[in-house]
């Protein structure tokens, strides 16, 4: 009795955890999601946009890996959802060494439903790149970048 009081204790907890509005990927167990990447690789868009800003000589190597407006300095490779766009990727970290910073966004909608960011991620780790950054952009990028005035490519 005690073990399926217990089933279906942790049934309702994964079941109430999955239906909540979600905006970050620390609002849904990191088991339940299968995020490639832990929270130490997420990187706030604050810290970026005040590197941007300042003018860093290190500045990362940017990527966007969506179809959204370029932060200032990203290289755009557009949705890595598409096969055409993963092999840009492919192309575009190819002849850099592995301890590169990079820092991959897309902002497109919620991390619970972005098509591109677990692909690109998982293709950094397979490339054997040791330094990934994910953006935090949880919601998307207006709300998480833009609309806070974190500078955008010029058009």
């Amino acid at each position: 009795m005690k073990k399926i009081c217990l089933i279906t204790l942790l049934g309702l907890l994964a079941f109430g955890t999955l239906t909540q509005a979600q905006t970050s990927p620390k609002a849904i167990p990191m088991l339940l999601m299968n995020n490639p990447w832990i929270e130490k690789e997420l990187l706030a868009p604050s810290e970026l946009a005040t590197a941007i800003k300042s003018g860093a000589a290190k500045t990362p190597l940017i990527l966007n890996i969506g179809a959204v407006e370029d932060i200032k300095g990203a290289q755009h490779i557009g949705a890595v959802s598409d096969a055409e766009n993963l092999v840009k990727l492919r192309r575009a970290i190819a002849d850099l060494p592995k301890n590169t910073e990079v820092v991959i966004y897309c902002g497109c909608c919620p991390f619970t439903k972005c098509p591109n960011i677990r692909p690109a991620f998982n293709e950094l780790k397979k490339s054997g790149f040791t330094d990934i950054k994910l953006l935090n952009l949880p919601v998307n990028l207006n709300t998480n970048w833009v609309t806070k005035g974190y500078p955008l490519a010029a058009k």
